[in-house]
């Protein structure tokens, strides 16, 4: 898949006019496509929603296009609540909220905003009960433990993973919050994070659906959604081609015919927390070479850093890079990008292939729209960039203003130094 930036070189020349690099730019018309594409390859089931995990990019101007595109929001923590609630989404049942080893005061608020409790283990019964009470609907996540493999392809190790709970906790937490009073059940399950596959989302599926089928037939309780999670993920080299969502809806479907409408439950929602694959393509972030360094290796030294976006520097993760107004050059030489961090770790890109970098160029890098942004944080002092939203009209407009030395020290203002 060829990486193209969604805006010209004339486009972001008169942009970073407006507002000084680095800052995130967010493609508005990209992120509406997505969540149409995605309710289109869903509308053979009639209570389809996507809860956009609000962890990959918690912006509100973000969050109100993907209300506006009928999305609801997942939480896991209480900001991410009282974010929700304040862009309008506490309606009853368009907040989820799957957390672990959760405080008290989360589920409170949680219930209070008629959100979708996704309980992460059974012990959280009793605190649940004894935090708020326990609500008529309710969900509980599972994990099968194991290994979970496609074909002859290991994807993930679930059972090495904190989250969920067995098969027979699941079991027997469903007894017990029947006796509670539930009247309505959910099953949430997470398997794999990133799969650039169109067999993740049927895979999973299947196993969902015959737990729910199970749990129905051993327990008489009633299954009202099944919640897929999250795990569709998005090429980010360019040598894999994209997931085809109509081709995941579809294999969902046939599972869901399969097993689900032979044993009477084909009344059955499906949910999905989509947000690497929401948002990760239609963002950018956009840097400005600064330096440049010739020693052991060739560095190109930019105006971001790790606080910018982490990723590669916690996970050694792959963004493409785009000289602007270089597409065409040959990438005949060999870069690391690094940021300004007083870590070695900071860095974009190691050994790169790229066109030369000449400084004032500006850089593109790819994919940043989820878990970018919000994986920032301030080591060394560095602060948080803007955000840009590019409008579908093509205008520009700040989201988010940037951290200001200001910002930094206003939680320690009134304290003895």
């Amino acid at each position: 898949m060829e990486k193209k930036p969604f805006v010209t070189k004339e486009q972001l020349e008169k942009i970073v006019e407006k507002y000084p690099t680095p800052f995130h730019l967010y493609d508005e018309k990209g992120i509406r496509q997505t969540a149409r594409d995605l309710y289109k390859a869903f509308s053979w089931n009639e209570g389809f929603k996507e809860y956009f995990a609000v962890k990959a990019t918690p912006t509100p101007a973000i969050l109100k296009i993907l209300k506006e595109e009928g999305c609801g929001t997942d939480c896991s923590s209480l900001t991410e609540l009282m974010m929700s609630d304040r862009c309008g989404f506490a309606d009853g049942d368009s907040i989820m909220f799957s957390s672990n080893e959760t405080p008290a005061e989360e589920f409170v608020l949680a219930k209070k905003l008629g959100a979708i409790i996704n309980l992460d283990d059974i012990t959280h019964i009793d605190f649940l009960k004894d935090a708020c009470g326990i609500p008529e609907r309710i969900c509980c996540r599972y994990n099968p433990g194991g290994y979970f493999s496609l074909g002859t392809d290991i994807m993930d190790n679930p059972g090495d993973a904190k989250y969920g709970m067995t098969k027979p906790q699941i079991f027997e937490a469903f007894k017990r919050l029947k006796r509670e009073g539930v009247k309505e059940f959910g099953i949430h399950s997470f398997l794999a994070s990133n799969t650039v596959s169109n067999e993740y989302y049927p895979a999973l599926a299947a196993i969902l659906f015959n737990l729910a089928v199970e749990l129905k037939e051993n327990l008489g309780v009633h299954i009202g959604f099944i919640n897929l999670s999250g795990g569709v993920g998005i090429p980010y080299t360019p040598d894999k081609e994209p997931n085809d969502i109509f081709a995941i809806g579809e294999g969902v479907r046939k599972a869901y015919e399969e097993i689900l409408v032979p044993a009477g439950m084909g009344d059955v929602k499906i949910f999905t927390e989509l947000g690497r694959y929401m948002l990760a393509p239609h963002g950018h972030l956009v840097v400005k070479a600064i330096h440049e360094k010739h020693t052991y290796k060739e560095y190109i030294g930019v105006d971001a850093c790790a606080a910018n976006l982490m990723r590669p520097a916690m996970y050694g993760a792959y963004h493409h890079i785009t000289v602007m107004g270089k597409e065409n050059e040959p990438c005949d030489h060999t870069y690391d990008v690094v940021g300004s961090l007083c870590e070695n770790n900071d860095k974009f890109a190691i050994d790169r292939k790229l066109p030369k970098i000449d400084m004032g160029d500006l850089l593109v890098l790819h994919d940043t729209g989820a878990h970018g942004f919000a994986m920032g944080y301030n080591y060394n002092g560095r602060l948080k960039s803007a955000e840009i939203l590019l409008q579908e009209d093509g205008s520009t407009r700040m989201i988010r203003r940037a951290e200001t030395p200001e910002d930094y020290f206003a939680t320690i203002e009134g304290f003895d130094f």
